[in-house]
């Protein structure tokens, strides 16, 4: 395996995860984790172009995902919707796992303030959309097992 030119820093510690290639195949939303001997000190989700050859690095990551990440929060598993107007993701904040969605008016604009996904609750992690975006997956622990859920936009959840 190697490391991808455009995306990585190759710093030692820092390390890339959780990619989310949009339908397009135009946008790579990823994960950059600051890690050390106990684990990830930060992670939060920038985004990449494909320039033809290669994904790179978004010069606007930053400012498109302002509101997305947070400094004292890990956010990470992305999934985004086929219009790019929709990124549903994971915020861990201390112990406790949670998944929002984050919109915007266009494809090119930042995301707003994210909102919780108020259907799906306990340490929940890793959304992604069904292909009719009607439905969302996403694995919840239960015990020291982790079970996969699904919830609608009518906000029904069902064990699967």
């Amino acid at each position: 395996m190697d490391l991808a030119p455009g995306v990585s820093t190759a710093t030692f510690g820092i390390v890339n995860f959780d990619a989310e290639i949009s339908p397009d195949g135009k946008t790579l939303y990823f994960v950059e984790s600051q890690f050390s001997a106990s684990g990830p000190q930060s992670a939060d989700i920038l985004i990449a172009n494909w320039n033809g050859s290669a994904f790179v690095r978004d010069s606007n990551s930053a400012t498109i995902m302002k509101r997305v990440n947070t400094s004292k929060n890990l956010e990470y598993a992305p999934a985004i919707s086929a219009s790019g107007l929709e990124l549903f993701f994971t915020r861990l904040n201390g112990t406790d796992a949670a998944l929002y969605v984050a919109t915007r008016t266009d494809a090119s604009s930042p995301f707003g303030a994210p909102r919780k996904i108020q259907a799906a609750t306990g340490f929940v992690e890793g959304p992604t959309l069904s292909p009719d975006e009607k439905s969302l997956y996403y694995h919840k622990r239960e015990g020291g097992l982790f079970v996969i859920y699904r919830v609608t936009r009518t906000l029904a959840t069902t064990q699967g």
